[in-house]
């Protein structure tokens, strides 16, 4: 079933409405007729199951059928810091990453990021990774559209890390030592608050490097401002695993493979 993101107010009562591409996509591309069904979000993890009662003028009115929390997010709030990588593999990144359960992405420039960041053109790419975290949300069933921030300077992520209760720096080097992201989850996990139940969900930020990898001055920088610098295993990823191998690991500590343990 057709699954739609769209602004709270296209939700009055009963009553929904698509408009725009959503609504091209639904009656064009999907060739929906009245009686069919489709999901709205309002992109806070609410959504919404309605019945199209009428297509006209670019526009689907849907009238609404049942509403309910999504149960799609994940237990713990994971965002994605990830340094400038060469080419469209950012764009790999938020697609994937939406689908494992990112809430948010934080491109940002390192020592090693070979990309020349030029704002301008950063800009017109910023839309498009949005609209990329958009479809791949919807693609996969989530509650929320994850944020996708404008590209920030290494000193302003660092300055960031206190909005966060853990902060992960994927560093190989820590890799190589065995010293793995498995040990810091169940740490992490053994210090939530018992029964925390409702909308209480923990904060993560895991840190990304770029191609070249974190030097040893940016390691110690992060620790300093409060990372933990974690292994994803002995082996070297690429730039755009590192991030998926990282979100696959939290959300099995997570509980996200099976019964919720740490919520």
């Amino acid at each position: 079933m057709q699954r739609y993101f769209i602004d709270p107010g296209q939700i009055d009562g009963d009553a929904v409405v698509l408009q725009g591409e959503d609504a091209r996509h639904l009656s064009a591309v999907m060739r929906a007729r009245t009686g069919e069904q489709f999901i709205a979000c309002d992109g806070s993890g609410r959504e919404c199951l309605a019945e199209i009662v009428n297509i006209e003028g670019g526009r689907v009115e849907g009238r609404v059928v049942r509403t309910g929390a999504s149960e799609s997010e994940m237990a713990w709030r994971v965002t994605v810091a990830q340094s400038l990588p060469k080419g469209d593999k950012l764009e790999t990144v938020i697609q994937k990453g939406t689908e494992a359960g990112a809430a948010a992405f934080l491109p940002f420039v390192s020592k090693r990021t070979v990309v020349q960041y030029d704002a301008r053109k950063e800009a017109k790419r910023l839309d498009r990774w949005r609209k990329i975290a958009k479809e791949a949300a919807e693609q996969a069933h989530r509650g929320i559209v994850p944020e996708v921030g404008e590209v920030a300077t290494w000193k302003e992520l660092l300055a960031g890390f206190g909005r966060f209760d853990r902060v992960l720096l994927c560093y190989e080097e820590e890799g190589r030592k065995g010293a793995g992201l498995k040990p810091e989850l169940e740490a992490f996990a053994s210090r939530l608050p018992e029964g925390a139940e409702g909308s209480f969900r923990p904060s993560l930020l895991v840190v990304v490097g770029p191609e070249g990898g974190f030097d040893e001055d940016e390691a110690r920088q992060a620790e300093a401002a409060g990372a933990v610098s974690v292994g994803l295993g002995r082996r070297i990823l690429r730039t755009e695993t590192a991030a998926l191998v990282a979100l696959a690991a939290i959300g099995y500590e997570s509980g996200e493979m099976g019964e919720a343990r740490h919520v």
